[in-house]
Parts: C-alpha cells; sequence; structure tokens
C-alpha cells in the first residue's frame, strides 16, 4: 500500500475511533474473539502463525537458531507444564515477576510497576482470560505503540527448557499473566532477544501512552522528592536504575529489584534495626532506603506521567492533553533510541522538525511540557 493510502486509510480508523483507549486496533489484523470463537467451534487450540514457535521467534544472535542456549528449548503450553495453571492468581502482584534467562529487567520493572495502578493493568492486561472458561489456547494483550492503542494476540506455547519457562515466570511456577505478556512484547518487537537490554521508560511509554521525563540523580533537582510525591498523586509510574558505567535523612523509600533476590543492606534495609518500624521483612527483592541513600547509590529516576486516555477516573490528579498527529520522516525528524540521545526523540533537532507535537498542562500547578 502507497504511503498515501495508508495515511487515508490511518485517518479512517482514527475517525472510527480505532487506535483509543477504548477500542484498540488490531495487530496485523489479527481479532482475538474472532480466533479464539473458531478455534473453540474447531476442538483446536490457537496456534499463531505470525509468531510462530520457532527458533527465529527467539532471537538471532546470542539466541539465534545456531546458539548454544537454544539448544533443548520447547515450546509447552501451561497445561502441559502443571496440572492447574491459572492465567492470574486471584491478584496481580509485583511479586509474580521473576527474570529468567533474559536480559530484559528493565521490561520486568516496567510490568512490576503495572501492577501498583489496577487501573493501567486492567488496560494491558483485558479482563476475562484464563486456562478454563472458553480456553482456546490463545490470549491478548494491548499496547500503546506510535500514537495508538493495539490488541496483541499470542498463542500459549512458552519457550521451556527442562519443562520449566525460558524467560519470565511467576514464583510459584503455576500463575502465567507475565509470561504471556512478555511473549505478546516480543511479538511486536520482533523476537525475545530484541527485549534483552533496554530502558524501563520505553516499557511505561509502551504500557499507558504517557509522556516520560528522566532526572539524572548526581545532579537532583533540588525539589525531587517532593516531584516524586506529585507524581504518585498523578498516578505516574516510576521506575529507576544503576548506571554500571560508573562505578542521613529519615526520609524513606521502598524500591524493588526485579530480580527479586537482591537487595539494599544499608540503613532502613531488611536488616535494620529501623526497619523494625515498617512492614514485615523477607527476601523478596522489595526493600526500604534513606532518601540520601537513594540519590547516591541510584543513577537515574524515570517518571511516566499518564495521560487522561491512561487515567479515567477521579481518583489521581490529572493532565490535560492536545495531540497533533503527522508523520516521522527518515533523516528529518525520525529519532533513535534512548541509548543514543543525539539521535533520540529529545534531541533538538527532533524538537524543531517533528511534527508530531504533544503539548501536557498540568492542571495542578499550570505548569507546561512541550515534547
Amino acid at each position: 500500500m502507497s504511503g498515501i493510502a495508508t495515511k487515508l486509510q490511518h485517518l479512517r480508523e482514527k475517525s472510527k475511533g480505532i487506535g483509543t483507549n477504548s477500542h484498540a486496533g488490531k495487530y496485523l489484523n489479527q481479532d482475538f474473539e474472532e480466533l479464539r470463537r473458531s478455534c473453540l467451534e474447531r476442538g483446536q487450540l490457537f496456534e499463531d502463525d505470525c509468531f510462530e514457535a520457532l527458533p527465529s521467534s527467539l532471537g538471532f544472535n546470542e539466541l539465534g537458531p545456531n546458539s548454544s542456549k537454544v539448544r533443548g528449548v520447547t515450546w509447552t503450553r501451561p497445561t502441559e507444564l502443571c496440572r492447574n495453571p491459572k492465567f492470574i492468581s486471584e491478584d496481580a502482584t509485583r511479586t509474580d515477576i521473576c527474570q529468567g534467562a533474559l536480559g530484559d529487567c528493565w521490561l520486568l520493572a516496567a510490568i512490576a510497576s503495572l501492577t501498583l495502578n489496577k487501573q493501567v493493568l486492567s488496560r494491558v492486561v483485558p479482563h476475562g482470560q484464563s486456562f478454563t472458561e472458553n480456553y482456546a489456547g490463545i490470549f491478548h494483550f494491548q499496547f500503546w505503540q506510535f500514537g495508538d492503542w493495539i490488541d496483541v494476540v499470542v498463542d500459549d506455547r512458552l519457550p521451556t527448557r527442562d519443562r520449566k519457562l525460558l524467560f519470565v515466570h511467576s514464583a510459584e511456577g503455576s500463575e502465567f499473566w507475565s509470561a504471556l505478556l512478555e511473549k505478546a512484547y516480543a511479538k511486536i518487537n520482533g523476537c525475545y532477544e530484541a527485549l534483552s537490554g533496554g530502558s524501563t521508560i520505553e516499557g511505561f511509554e509502551d504500557f499507558t501512552g504517557g509522556i516520560a521525563e528522566r532526572h539524572e540523580l548526581a545532579r537532583p533537582d533540588p525539589h525531587l522528592f517532593k516531584i516524586i510525591q506529585k507524581a504518585l498523586k498523578r498516578g505516574s509510574l516510576l521506575g529507576c536504575s544503576i548506571d554500571v558505567r560508573l562505578g542521613s535523612s529519615i526520609t524513606t523509600l521502598i524500591l524493588r529489584n526485579p530480580w527479586g533476590q537482591v537487595e539494599w543492606t544499608g540503613a532502613w534495609s531488611d536488616n535494620s534495626e529501623d526497619r523494625e518500624r515498617l512492614t514485615n521483612r523477607s527476601e523478596d527483592g522489595e526493600f526500604w532506603m534513606s532518601f540520601s541513600d537513594f540519590l547516591r547509590e541510584y543513577s537515574q529516576l524515570e517518571i511516566c506521567n499518564l495521560t487522561p486516555d491512561s487515567l479515567t477516573d477521579d481518583e489521581y490528579q490529572k493532565w490535560a492533553e492536545t495531540e497533533f498527529e503527522e508523520t516521522w520522516r527518515r533523516g528529518v525528524s525520525a529519532g533513535g533510541c534512548r541509548n543514543y540521545p543525539g539521535s533520540s526523540s529529545s534531541s533538538s533537532l527532533f524538537l524543531l522538525l517533528c511534527s508530531v507535537i504533544i503539548i501536557l498542562v498540568e492542571l495542578l500547578g499550570l505548569q507546561t511540557a512541550v515534547v
């Protein structure tokens, strides 16, 4: 389809509300309800021909077809791994996500943050999915991509070795929403290996359609703690990271390591006397630390501010949003990833030339940000 025809088709879909929060577009034209109905009528489990259970779906280099790291990998359905698999067991929590043999801790941190905001989580992980009622081996998730919400379907054949999930998994091994979400995200990125290495803020944006900001903690804003408090009141998602290339206040923060094991051991940690004043202690990757220690030990704080399209109730203070849509052009307005700031969407060239402008006006304080 030509560029003009594609643009006209996109405008027609937008005029019908397709791509909005309430009416996600169908990724690769795959309709979840129709596919599930067809499978149930035929008495067959869904097999996704758009993201097949093949080595090419795992990766291209370290997880490529000829790599030793993929030897012995088989694609297995949860119903074949345990007697009573659950999509979500009672309630999705941040302890449901344990990292596997893939360097996507940035993504897992974003997924864990989703569980703290049930409204946003239900947007990404639609209700009504299970391994019992209307089970047909098909599940679906929704992501924000290039200004539109898309609905992505996957079959539930997951990479395993020795009957254990190769990548993300739940602690008890019988809950599979996070593993299937990871598969859907791998699908829109081409393969699992494409998720190895990234920024939590990228996951935040793809899960919410929100607008990101980054704070360098070596040079923190003097009002950073108040900024964090304000962000939480707005329902924003927050993540922090340590730059591996780089080598007291009573104010505390609670953080979580997506690996679920390594924790802070200093003041306010699980084993400190101060920690007795807080909640229960356990080796779950979640810990408290003083704000001054946080600034010293961490490198970046990333905040994803949610738009009214992400938050629909009145529980949170919100932003107002106006969006002007056009196209990205190679060599003119299209930017690179955040690992290369000079070519990313935050570059001065992008700010000068990009025709996609989103203006956010914070309702409280009337502060304006232009991205």
